[in-house]
């Protein structure tokens, strides 16, 4: 075999090889991607074996298992991808539920919305035990 013949074919294979990749992530692309690598092992190993039929099976096969490698590798990083979005979004839920929280004891606390009443207790029996007269604060929020 010349150079040139395994030079244009690699340079082929170069050039197929990135758009085939790029298909890799696509459900409905995937028997594509695999006919795909696959025709492009088998040609390769056809051109690097001079048409020997056992190494241009094996190329194939080659190329349908890289094929589903990177299907694989795609499908993982899509899990991970939205793992990662899913406990972003639950850590945010959880942050703006303390924040809220937060700024509702603040304006509970501000004591210009705070009046306090003067109620008087007088001295009371209930069920059998005596309460002394008293005075209690009653704490309205406006």
């Amino acid at each position: 075999m010349n150079t040139s013949t395994l030079s244009k074919t690699l340079i082929d294979f170069a050039f197929l090889a990135p758009l085939c990749g790029l298909l890799a992530g696509c459900a409905a692309t995937r028997p594509i991607g695999d006919v795909a690598f696959g025709a492009g092992g088998a040609a390769l190993a056809n051109t690097l074996s001079k048409g020997n039929t056992a190494a241009i099976v094996g190329g194939a096969a080659g190329g349908v298992v890289l094929s589903e490698a990177l299907h694989y590798a795609a499908k993982k990083e899509t899990a991970k991808a939205y793992q990662a979005g899913y406990d972003k979004g639950r850590s945010d839920a959880v942050k703006q539920q303390y924040w809220l929280y937060v700024d509702m004891q603040r304006s509970r606390n501000r004591t210009d919305q705070v009046h306090l009443y003067e109620v008087h207790l007088p001295e009371q029996e209930i069920d059998g035990v005596t309460f002394k007269p008293s005075t209690k604060y009653l704490r309205i929020e406006e």
